[in-house]
């Protein structure tokens, strides 16, 4: 089964951005990785769907604000 797409909105010097970096690493989960300081857009597209701060992570269609590895699992179909 193929890998949803995976977006993880970051900024500099967010820890939990860097431990969100780590877990899809670490579970070798490809994702593109977009700072939001550097892409007012994206910025913006965060905002909308409720995220007022970073990490926010995209599975799919499905916005994930936050590092929530539990939401983060059920989407990917990981235990």
């Amino acid at each position: 089964m193929a890998q949803k797409r995976v977006v993880l909105f970051t900024a500099p010097g967010c820890v939990w951005c860097g431990r969100a970096e780590q877990f899809f690493r670490k579970n070798k989960i490809r994702f593109n990785k977009i700072d939001i300081s550097r892409d007012a857009k994206a910025a913006k597209d965060c905002e909308r769907h409720g995220c007022r701060g970073v990490p926010v992570i995209l599975i799919g269609s499905k916005w994930i604000c936050g590092f929530n590895e539990p939401a983060i699992k059920k989407e990917l179909g990981l235990k």
